[in-house]
Formats: C-alpha cells, sequence, structure tokens
C-alpha cells in the first residue's frame, strides 16, 4: 500500500484544532523564521529557535506546522509578499517583467538565504501563485503559446537566482560587481592571449577591447576600468532572455 501524501500546508486549517486557544499565527512564526534567517543564516532557523525569539516551546509549533520544512514555507512565502505590483499594467510586457525581475534581485539580496532554501525545493504558496498570475497577465497579449509563456518565466526566476547569488558571493568577498568584473576580464584576456583559446580570442576581438565575455560569465560590455554596474548587467541579461524566449524574431539591445 502506498503512502497517503501529507496535504500541503496551505490545504489545511491555519492550526491543529488540538491544545488551548492558539498563541500565534503563521505570519508570527514566518516573521521569527525570518528574522533569524536574516541575523544568522538558515541553519540558525530551527523549531527550537522560533519558539524560543517568541517566547515559547518548541511544542507550541506543531499546532501550526508539522515540520521545519512547513516553516521554510511560510518564510519562503511571507518574501515572497515583498513583491510589489503597483507599477505594473504599463502595456509594455518586457517593461512589466523587467520590474517583477528587479524587485525578485532585491529580495534575494535582502534575504540571502532564500537562495539556498530555494534550491532546496521548488514551493509554491499564495504570494508566488499571484506573481505567477500577474506574470501571465504581464504576458497575456503577447502572440506565444501558454507553454512558452510558463517556461520563459520559469527560466526568468532561475537566471534572477543565479544573478543575485553571483552578485551576493561578490558582496561576501569584500568585492563590488565592477571589481569582481575587471579581474575576471583580466584573466579571460591572458586566456585569450595564450593561443590555446582561438574561439574565445575572436570572440573578445570582435567585441571590442572593453568587452568580456558572455554575461552568464559575469563579465560585459563596459567591464573596463568603470566596470558595469550590477544593475545595468542585470537588466541586458534579463531582457536578452525575455526577449529570446518569447520574441525570437527580436534582437535585444
Amino acid at each position: 500500500m502506498s503512502e497517503q501524501a501529507v496535504p500541503s500546508i496551505w490545504l489545511r486549517p491555519e492550526r491543529s484544532g488540538r491544545g488551548p486557544a492558539p498563541a500565534f499565527d503563521r505570519d508570527r512564526l514566518a516573521a521569527a523564521g525570518v528574522a533569524l534567517a536574516d541575523a544568522h543564516g538558515l541553519a540558525a532557523v530551527t523549531m527550537r529557535a522560533v519558539a524560543q525569539s517568541l517566547g515559547s516551546g518548541p511544542a507550541s509549533l506543531y499546532r501550526y506546522v508539522s515540520t521545519r520544512e512547513e516553516l521554510l514555507e511560510l518564510m519562503i512565502d511571507q518574501v515572497n509578499g515583498e513583491i510589489s505590483y503597483a507599477a505594473l499594467g504599463s502595456g509594455r510586457w518586457l517593461d512589466d517583467m523587467l520590474a517583477l525581475a528587479r524587485q525578485s534581485r532585491r529580495r534575494y539580496l535582502d534575504h540571502p538565504w532564500l537562495l539556498d532554501a530555494l534550491a532546496q525545493r521548488a514551493l509554491l504558496g499564495p504570494h508566488a501563485v499571484t506573481y505567477l498570475e500577474r506574470s501571465l497577465a504581464a504576458l497575456a497579449d503577447l502572440p506565444a503559446t501558454p507553454r512558452a509563456k510558463l517556461e520563459a518565466i520559469g527560466v526568468l526566476g532561475a537566471v534572477v537566482a543565479a544573478l543575485a547569488r553571483a552578485e551576493a558571493a561578490q558582496r561576501l568577498a569584500g568585492q563590488t560587481v565592477p571589481q569582481w568584473q575587471r579581474a575576471q576580464a583580466e584573466y579571460l584576456a591572458q586566456a585569450a592571449g595564450s593561443g590555446r583559446h582561438p574561439h574565445l580570442a575572436a570572440a573578445l576581438a570582435g567585441e571590442g577591447a572593453g568587452a568580456g565575455a558572455d554575461a552568464d560569465h559575469g563579465v560585459g560590455e563596459g567591464a573596463g576600468p568603470g566596470g558595469e554596474p550590477a544593475e545595468q548587467l542585470f537588466d541586458r541579461v534579463v531582457t536578452r532572455i525575455l526577449v529570446g524566449l518569447l520574441q525570437p524574431g527580436v534582437i535585444a539591445s
């Protein structure tokens, strides 16, 4: 006999009917977990630590969540709720999607633990569903199939996470994005000049003296003495990917 799947936390009542009157709610649990993770990292988020931060014992949390993983679901959904949709509705799908991508990047940089949390699990809570709905609304008039739109939204999420992870890692290493770009550009220039990588040398020569490799390596146009601001690199990469996926006949500038 196969095991019965445990219903999603979002399909269950806010708390079990057992025990005394509720002292907390899901929002308070999530907020406590987010505060711990922001201050000390994801590993610091344990049922005991969250309960202590709320002035209670671990057993009290199990009236609301069954496992630490469910607590993480609440935390992820709470920070997903930081994304605002007020600026959408421009009538230009690319502008709206870029606005969403920028907010997703900021969410990762404000809560670096979210990168690790989502790398371990792909979870859809109410706020993630809202994000998906608003993304599809932004793409509603675009002549692309529903599958193409859903795939583009998924790829965009992965790219935003990858770029944010690289930026967060550079911050931890005490580098700005332009500093990191310059270091990478210097190494690539040396590798290209060795004669062992002719295709790389030709690509760099074709881009000009100030250019670097593809954006997925973190080095792009303007990665010379001034470097390329992280925001500019982000917008350029996201724009190229979205246009390439959803309007392949159009070349993104």
